[in-house]
């Protein structure tokens, strides 16, 4: 006979996992709770030792990548490549061996500025996809946002143990001042969650993407002073700064 209290722990499982939901949620104008399953991946890596860039543009045209293709400011013979889909299976299956092949395999890999993430969506938005999928894909490949910064971060323990009315207040004032570039056209913020897709165990991925580079540092210089980043971070960076040299053609990804 089994233990009497087998039965009862398995029931206990099962009703935990019956509960489990990872969709996405939102919320309509007329306030009802909305969900969607739909996020964008981007991936971000870094290379040095470019002698011909040209190159690497054709390799990403010919695989029909979608994405962006950096020069990096502070290496002279360096790139960063985003790439972007709702598959992760994507990047397995087309990505890595574009990436394993001429002219990618030639270059010297920078492992610091590799960065995964997910979009997300915090549970106000009245158009999931527009937030999800759309809007980040369309900031990216937007020929007039030349310029961008990336970084990861990871919160410390104390923002954790706050409660949710205190962390609203927070994300808000950090939030604020990414929204008021936006308004003016100066920058605007793309937001990835990458938990337990870091190797480092970050957070969250940051890609800040405007049409000049002031700016840009400006918006990280006015977080500095908000309560997340002063109070409840542990770690931020590596940046990686760069402009475009080549980006994907824009296309429809609301289906």
């Amino acid at each position: 006979m089994k233990p009497s209290g087998i039965g009862v722990q398995n029931r206990e499982v099962s009703n935990d996992l019956e509960s489990v939901d990872v969709t996405e949620k939102g919320r309509s104008p007329s306030g009802e709770v909305i969900t969607s399953n739909r996020r964008m991946y981007m991936q971000f890596l870094a290379y040095g030792d470019v002698k011909d860039t040209s190159a690497l543009i054709s390799a990403l045209k010919m695989a029909g990548v979608d994405g962006v293709l950096y020069e990096d400011i502070n290496d002279p013979t360096g790139v960063g490549l985003l790439t972007l889909n709702e598959a992760p299976e994507r990047f397995i299956e087309a990505y890595r061996p574009l990436l394993n092949s001429k002219p990618f395999a030639e270059l010297r890999p920078k492992p610091e500025y590799t960065m995964l993430g997910r979009t997300y969506a915090i549970g106000y938005e009245s158009d999931l996809v527009e937030a999800l999928i759309t809007r980040p894909f369309n900031r990216v490949v937007d020929p007039e946002l030349r310029w961008a910064i990336w970084y990861p971060l990871r919160r410390s323990g104390s923002f954790e143990q706050l409660s949710t009315q205190e962390q609203n207040v927070i994300l808000a004032e950090h939030g604020g001042v990414g929204r008021a570039f936006g308004r003016a056209h100066l920058g605007y913020d793309i937001r990835l969650a990458c938990h337990g897709l870091d190797k480092n165990d970050n957070d969250f991925v940051i890609g800040l993407v405007g049409p000049d580079l002031t700016p840009l540092s400006m918006i990280v210089q006015r977080m500095r002073k908000t309560k997340q980043t002063s109070l409840h971070l542990e770690h931020l960076g590596p940046f990686f700064v760069g402009k475009v040299l080549w980006q994907s053609k824009p296309h429809s990804v609301a289906e």
